[in-house]
């Protein structure tokens, strides 16, 4: 009888083993090279899988991704936060940035005019993102975002995060909201005319101009307009101050974790609405 129950107990343990080391051979093992990239990838489409993502998302995108050697690069040399504020203000082009802004509001007033009747967010604060994240939309990136997010989300320094980040992008792709050839943008996956995460892009992206899409790469409305609504989501309060010290100072603090970025913004913002 006792050999009986040790036979048993042999097997129930084997089948715990092998419940537990399934998964752990499903699960995409992160690095800090590129050795282990290609095995990561065909993981990642297996788990992919599994999420629901279609195969035809699944080869669309990570069946032609490369190891962004430039976003590594990027993502371990972020040294203009480091900067004071006037250095950061100097580098980034804050005057030019200001000027702009004033004529971009005359010209597109009733654009800029709707917006803050609708989410409650004057003019220099959007502006003042659009001017500090791509100049206007001047320059949006050229990095393969499903490239650089595949990248950071194998990268062990901030896998989980990234790999969030990554089936957002997956997901937009899936719902139509852009395509492939469509996602180029920042080294760390942002995207369009204010750079926004794909999370964000999920969560706050509206369809400004009425075309059914929420396109904030090919649509500067729909971007401007989704900035907007982010600032409101983040707690924009309409009529209140925004500057250090004020309530809408936390809504800008949501838009970027830097200080320096944060009081550059509040301080051209005000200059454009002045």
């Amino acid at each position: 009888m006792q050999r009986l129950v040790n036979a048993v107990i042999g097997v129930l343990l084997a089948l715990i083993a092998l419940a537990v080391a399934v998964p752990s051979a499903w699960a995409a093992k992160c690095g800090n090279t590129s050795a282990g990239f290609a095995q990561w990838v065909e993981a990642t489409k297996k788990e992919a899988a599994r999420k629901g993502f279609s195969q035809r998302t699944i080869n669309a995108t990570l069946g032609n991704v490369r190891y962004a050697t430039k976003t590594i690069r990027l993502d371990r040399n972020q040294t203009s936060f480091k900067l004071s504020l006037n250095q950061f203000m100097r580098k980034r082009g804050a005057n030019a940035i200001v000027s702009r802004g004033k004529q971009l509001k005359k010209r597109h007033k009733r654009l800029f005019d709707s917006l803050e009747r609708r989410y409650g967010v004057p003019p220099g604060v959007i502006l003042a993102i659009w001017g500090m994240e791509t100049g206007f939309g001047g320059y949006m990136g050229s990095q393969d975002t499903i490239s650089a997010l595949a990248t950071l989300a194998y990268d062990c320094r901030r896998s989980k995060f990234f790999t969030n980040e990554l089936y957002a992008a997956m997901t937009i792709i899936q719902q139509g909201q852009l395509s492939r050839s469509q996602m180029r943008g920042a080294g760390h996956g942002e995207l369009g005319h204010t750079q926004f995460l794909p999370t964000s892009y999920i969560r706050y992206a509206v369809d400004g101009d009425g075309n059914g899409r929420r396109d904030l790469v090919g649509s500067r409305t729909d971007a401007l307009a989704s900035t907007a609504n982010y600032l409101r989501a983040k707690g924009w309060k309409r009529g209140r101050g925004y500057q250090p010290g004020q309530s809408n100072f936390r809504a800008i603090q949501a838009w970027n974790a830097a200080s320096v970025y944060q009081q550059a913004i509040a301080i051209i913002a005000l200059q454009i609405d002045s």
